[in-house]
């Protein structure tokens, strides 16, 4: 993924108003990330921990979503298995939903998925973050079909909320 301006990131949230995407707390490290082992860059707001953001290059251009923590998942401490790289953590997956985008997002709407807690699919996908023993299933797909599908998974899931 190339690397992201704060601007850029602020601009890009499809599910949430401008105002929202204003006060939201961006990483002050953006210089820092690892931006070529990332296939969406993703972060927990430290001083509000139900909210998560994410954004990911769809169709050439960055798509954000705002995510918030189920309550219902909180405290989950079973073996779990993210639904976008496929990486199983005890305690690290967590129900993040988004409101849809539009009209039905207003009434209420929204999508939920299962995910790393972290949000550093991009970096267990690719062996640089380490959830644990039994992380990883073992698989005969490459490095690159892995990322593949992390991608195909996420491009689906932003679909569902732009709909």
């Amino acid at each position: 993924m190339k690397p992201l301006t704060e601007r850029e990131i602020r601009s890009s949230f499809v599910n949430c108003t401008k105002g929202e995407a204003t006060r939201m707390r961006v990483p002050h490290d953006l210089t820092a990330r690892p931006w070529d082992d990332l296939d969406f860059f993703g972060w927990r707001d430290p001083q509000a921990p139900d909210r998560a953001y994410l954004v990911a290059e769809i169709d050439g251009r960055p798509r954000g979503i705002a995510l918030r923590s189920s309550h219902a998942a909180a405290g989950q401490t079973r073996r779990s298995m993210c639904s976008l790289c496929v990486t199983t953590h005890s305690g690290g997956v967590s129900l993040l939903v988004a409101p849809k985008a539009g009209k039905a997002g207003k009434q209420g709407n929204s999508v939920g998925a299962y995910m790393c807690s972290d949000l550093a699919c991009s970096l267990y996908v690719r062996g640089k973050k380490d959830a644990g023993i039994g992380a990883r299933l073992h698989e005969t797909l490459t490095i690159e079909e892995k990322i593949e599908r992390t991608l195909a998974n996420l491009t689906t899931f932003i679909a569902k909320i732009t709909a």
